[in-house]
């Protein structure tokens, strides 16, 4: 049975190699388009990047445990909530998100209008990586390691803030406001909620709430930020490798 991993934003599926060292599984890292790849002219919101998703899990084949972070954790809970798709298990770390009384942090709140998110992404893109401007240094205090930092860095192009901006302008308020309306009770796929205190955007009592309307189980990372899987891997598989054992074989 295959793991996939999906990243968030601005990210590569750099961000999951340490844990896929440590899962002892066979692992697939999806890349979303856009973010160092190509972004077919269809993916202009966060709806059609969902059935991007779909397509990739039942191409893969299944039953698969998918596990998302940031984005890629919004886009695994509406797929299993949503579509019809072999999965086992989900585990995202954001499903704050979905709660109803849930605003997104400040960085997105820009993106999210016009020509302002336009102007900062490009601000960011033409800085100099450690002139604290870039994607890379506004990530790092959230716990993002300086080689990923880089990477991200090197990979944010036009095509990249495009995507970024197609993907937020998409969730406004939030995403319990549409999304949220298919999923606002037990998922028939059994899920993992992810808290990491640490984080400064971090609002674990809304990821507790979701844990309960969602009937998942919930492990919070006490002293972990956003980017737990690169601050303790160990941790990190080792809370997955216990939920997966939990499951029905």
């Amino acid at each position: 049975m295959t793991v996939v991993f999906v990243h968030g934003v601005p990210e590569t599926p750099t961000i999951w190699n340490d844990i896929r060292e440590r899962t002892e599984r066979a692992t697939v890292a999806l890349r979303l388009p856009g973010f160092g790849s190509p972004r077919p002219a269809r993916l202009r919101d966060k709806d059609a990047y969902a059935d991007w998703l779909a397509d990739e899990l039942r191409a893969i084949g299944g039953p698969v445990d998918v596990v998302g972070h940031d984005w890629g954790g919004h886009l695994t809970m509406r797929v299993v909530s949503a579509y019809d798709v072999p999965v086992r298990s989900w585990v995202s770390d954001v499903a704050h998100g979905w709660h109803p009384d849930y605003q997104w942090h400040e960085a997105a709140t820009l993106w999210q209008k016009s020509p302002e998110g336009e102007e900062s992404l490009a601000g960011l893109r033409e800085s100099p990586s450690g002139s604290g401007h870039t994607f890379g240094d506004f990530l790092q205090p959230r716990g993002m390691s300086p080689e990923l930092a880089k990477e991200v860095d090197d990979t944010h192009d036009a095509e990249m803030s495009a995507a970024i901006l197609a993907l937020y302008r998409s969730a406004w308020p939030n995403f319990h406001a549409d999304w949220g309306k298919e999923f606002d009770r037990p998922a028939a796929a059994p899920g993992l909620i992810l808290a990491p205190t640490g984080d400064p955007m971090a609002q674990p009592a809304q990821d507790r709430d979701m844990a309960e309307r969602l009937g998942a189980q919930l492990t919070e990372f006490d002293g972990l930020t956003h980017y737990w899987m690169l601050q303790d891997p160990d941790r990190g598989a080792d809370v997955l490798r216990r939920f997966w054992a939990s499951l029905p074989s």
